[in-house]
C-alpha cells in the first residue's frame, strides 16, 4: 500500500481488474489525506460497480441478524428495513456531495469540504475505529466459530497452565493472521477477500439447508416485540449498513457516474433481503435460544453447517491485514522518515495485531462488540456524518423546506440510536463479565 499521502481509505473494494486494483487496493479501505496521487479508475461498468458495492456491504453482520432480531422480536424488522431505508438515501446524499465538487475522492475529502480540517479529522477517526473493532471482532468471530467445531480443545502451555479453547483458537489464529500483515502487497488476499458476496450466498444456502433436510426445521414462533432488547437489534442491523466510506470510490470508478444512484439501489435491495432472510429462517429455526452468531447453533456434525463455518473462518482471516493496514500507515506518517519503512510496518501491524488479540481476549463478546460498533460507528459513519455534511456543502439548512425537516430527523433519530445504544452495548459488554 502507498503511504498516506497517496492513498484512499475506505472499507475494500473488490479487485475486479489488475490495473484498477493496483490502486484501490480492496475493499472498505481507502485512505483518508486528500489529493490522493493515484486517481480512480473510471473504467468500471455499472455490473462491476454494482458487484463492488454488493461486496462492500456484504460483511460478517449477516451472522447476527437472527440474534438481532431475537432480541427486538418480530417488530423489530421493522425498523430493519427503516435503517435499511435511512442508510440509502445518505448513500444518496453522498453521491449529492460528490457531485458538487470534482475534486473530492474519498470518504474524508467529503468531510473536509463540509467542516475543514476538523470534518476530515473527524470522519478520519471514526473510519480507523471502525476498522479496528471489527478487525477485534474477527478474531472473536475465529475463537466462537473454531470452539463449536472443536467444543472440548484445551491448550497447554506449560507446567500447570492451561488455556481455554476458545481463548486458544484466537491466539492460533492471530498467528496465522500475523505473516499477512507483514506484507508489502496485499493484492493476493484482496482477492480472497472480495469474495464476499459468494461467502454470504454460501452461508444463507448452507444454513436454509440445514434447517429444511437436517431435522432442525422452521417451527420456532419467537417473539412479537421484545423493547428490552430492541436497542441491541437496532445496533446490529446498523452494523449490516457500515460500507458508506467506499462508495465515493465506487461512484469516482465509474464510467457513467449517473448510474450510481441506480447501484445503490441494486445493491441495497439485494443486501437487505439477504439479511432480512438470514434473520428470519435463523430466529425461525432457533428461536430465542439463537446465539450472537448464527453458526454458533448449527450441528457441526452436518455437512451443510460445515460449509457454513468453514466459509465463515475463511473471509476473516483474510480480510484481517486489509482492514488494519490503514491504521498502519496513518501510524506510519508520524514517526520520521529517518527510520527504515519496512521495519515501521513489521513493527507496527505486528503491534496492533498484538493489540487486538489483548482487546479479543478481555472482551470476547462477537455480538456485544459487533452492537457497540454498530451504534457508536455505524450509525454516526453511515447516516449522521453524511447528513451532516450535505446539509453544509449544498447549503439547504439556509432555507425551511420537507428535505431540511426530513434531513434534520434523520439526524436526530441517529443521535438518539448512538447515545442509547451506545449505553446499552456497553452495559451488555460489562454485564458479561
Amino acid at each position: 500500500m502507498a503511504t498516506m499521502d497517496e492513498e484512499e481509505s475506505s472499507f475494500t473494494l473488490p479487485f475486479i481488474e489488475d490495473d484498477e486494483n493496483k490502486q484501490a487496493l480492496v475493499t472498505k479501505l481507502e485512505e483518508i489525506e486528500p489529493n490522493s496521487s493515484h486517481s480512480c479508475s473510471t473504467t468500471n461498468s455499472f455490473f462491476k460497480t454494482c458487484f463492488n458495492g454488493l461486496n462492500a456491504l456484504s460483511g460478517v453482520g449477516i451472522l447476527s441478524t437472527p440474534y438481532a432480531l431475537a432480541s427486538g422480536g418480530w417488530l423489530s424488522l421493522i425498523l430493519f428495513f427503516a435503517i435499511a431505508t435511512a442508510a440509502f438515501f445518505s448513500g444518496l446524499l453522498i453521491q449529492r456531495c460528490m457531485d458538487s465538487d470534482s475534486n473530492i475522492r474519498t470518504y474524508p475529502d467529503i468531510g473536509e469540504l463540509a467542516f475543514g480540517k476538523k470534518g476530515r479529522l473527524i470522519v478520519s477517526i471514526f473510519m480507523y475505529i471502525e476498522l479496528y473493532l471489527v478487525a477485534t471482532g474477527f478474531l472473536i468471530l475465529e475463537g466462537d466459530n473454531l470452539q463449536n467445531l472443536f467444543p472440548n480443545m484445551e491448550f497447554e502451555v506449560g507446567q500447570g497452565l492451561t488455556i481455554g479453547g476458545k481463548q486458544g483458537f484466537i491466539i492460533i489464529v492471530s498467528l496465522i493472521i500475523l505473516p499477512t500483515v507483514w506484507l508489502d502487497n496485499l493484492s493476493l488476499l484482496s482477492y480472497v477477500s472480495a469474495s464476499g458476496v459468494l461467502a454470504s450466498g454460501i452461508i444463507l444456502g448452507s444454513i436454509i439447508w440445514t434447517g429444511a433436510f437436517e431435522g432442525i426445521g422452521f417451527q420456532q414462533k419467537g417473539t412479537l416485540v421484545n423493547w428490552d432488547g430492541m436497542l441491541t437489534a437496532i445496533s446490529l442491523y446498523a452494523f449490516c449498513y457500515c460500507a458508506h466510506p467506499v462508495f465515493p470510490t465506487l461512484y469516482t470508478s465509474m464510467k457513467k457516474k449517473h448510474q450510481f444512484s441506480n447501484v445503490l439501489v441494486v445493491c441495497f435491495i439485494l443486501c437487505t433481503f439477504t439479511y432480512a432472510s438470514m434473520a428470519i429462517f435463523g430466529y425461525l429455526m432457533f428461536g430465542p435460544q439463537i446465539q450472537s452468531q448464527v453458526t454458533l447453533n448449527l450441528p457441526a456434525s452436518k455437512i451443510s453447517s460445515k460449509v457454513a463455518i468453514y466459509t465463515t473462518l475463511v473471509n476473516p482471516i483474510a480480510k484481517y491485514a486489509l482492514m488494519v493496514t490503514p491504521i498502519v500507515n496513518a501510524i506510519k506518517t508520524r514517526f520520521s522518515c529517518r527510520y527504515n519503512p519496512r521495519f515501521l510496518s513489521i513493527l507496527i501491524g505486528t503491534n496492533l495485531l498484538i493489540s487486538t488479540v489483548l482487546v479479543a481476549l478481555a472482551i470476547p463478546f462477537f455480538g456485544s462488540l459487533m452492537s457497540l460498533v454498530g451504534a457508536l460507528l455505524s450509525i454516526t459513519a453511515s447516516v449522521i456524518l453524511p447528513c451532516l455534511c450535505y446539509l453544509k456543502i449544498s447549503g439547504i439548512y439556509r432555507r425551511f423546506n420537507g428535505q431540511l425537516v426530513s434531513i434534520c430527523l434523520i439526524i436526530i433519530m441517529g443521535v438518539c440510536l448512538v447515545i442509547f445504544g451506545t449505553y446499552t452495548s456497553v452495559l451488555d459488554i460489562i454485564g458479561n463479565f
